[in-house]
């Protein structure tokens, strides 16, 4: 039982890190600005990047070795949506991780345009992260769970 509530104490502490880190990058980059900026929101990447591994495996954990047998995830097509958001997230979440690896060196003080695409991405990742909470709440309820027929 310890073992469990310290499991997904580490999963909501990591998806508060990848919020975080999201929401840090959103901050940093818009319009034009210095290539110490964007340095910066690569740290909050590196940051992000080590949360969803924290989240991926404490989330395999629950799925596979939790207080919940894995038929309740496997049957339930609310997690399939939350699992999708999660990985729509990692997928889009490459564009502004390979922009900020190829604009952070150089001179600090040089100006770096941000796309606008980028910003579209983050805010597209941040609007998919704050779903994924309501498609957990959906989900614990038993929503979504196909019922059997006597």
């Amino acid at each position: 039982m310890i073992i469990d509530i310290v499991i997904r104490y580490a999963h909501f502490l990591g998806i508060f890190v990848i919020f975080a880190a999201v929401l840090g990058q959103h901050l940093l980059l818009k319009g034009t600005v210095p290539r110490a900026a964007v340095a910066k929101a690569q740290r909050f990447d590196i940051a992000y990047a080590v949360a969803v591994v924290v989240v991926l495996a404490t989330g395999l954990l629950q799925w596979f070795s939790g207080s919940k047998p894995a038929v309740f995830y496997t049957s339930n097509p609310v997690f399939h949506a939350k699992l999708t958001c999660f990985f729509v997230v990692g997928l889009v979440s490459a564009y502004p991780s390979v922009f900020m690896g190829r604009n952070k060196k150089g001179d600090p003080g040089d100006l770096v345009i941000i796309p606008k695409g980028l910003i579209h991405c983050i805010r597209l990742e941040l609007l998919l992260l704050v779903l994924m909470p309501l498609l957990a709440v959906i989900m614990s309820k038993g929503l979504g769970i196909p019922v059997e027929k006597p």
